[in-house]
């Protein structure tokens, strides 16, 4: 299984990021793919994720009704778009795959991209 995420750059704030996760090597239809964060001098943190099949979505309350997973079954790929970017979004963002349910947990997911930097501007 690889996840490739991109996408990532600096911004100011307010501004909005679209990250992309191309993900290959197996059939994801009973996965869940999550995106996580980590900020220098802290611990990774759950940012969103989404059921493969049927799309549900959940949501960290700090990104809520900023953020918005979405994925496209043609194309193997899950994005996150994020719109009103504050400068308490930046860090480098990974994108996940776990099978079965949602988890909140990085300990839960089985595989990760490589990362790609979010940094926001005040």
């Amino acid at each position: 299984v690889q996840l490739q995420a991109s996408g990532g750059g600096l911004v100011q704030a307010g501004g909005s990021l679209r990250l992309s996760c191309v993900a290959s090597g197996r059939t994801f239809s009973s996965y869940v793919m999550g995106w996580f964060r980590q900020a220098p001098g802290k611990e990774r943190e759950f940012v969103a994720a989404i059921m493969w099949s049927g799309g549900i979505t959940s949501y960290a309350d700090s990104v809520k009704g900023r953020f918005t997973i979405s994925r496209d079954n043609a194309k193997n790929t899950v994005y996150l778009q994020m719109n009103s970017l504050k400068p308490e979004d930046t860090a480098v963002y990974y994108c996940t795959a776990r099978p079965g349910g949602r988890s909140y947990y990085s300990y839960e997911y089985d595989y990760w991209g490589q990362g790609t930097q979010v940094t926001v501007s005040s």
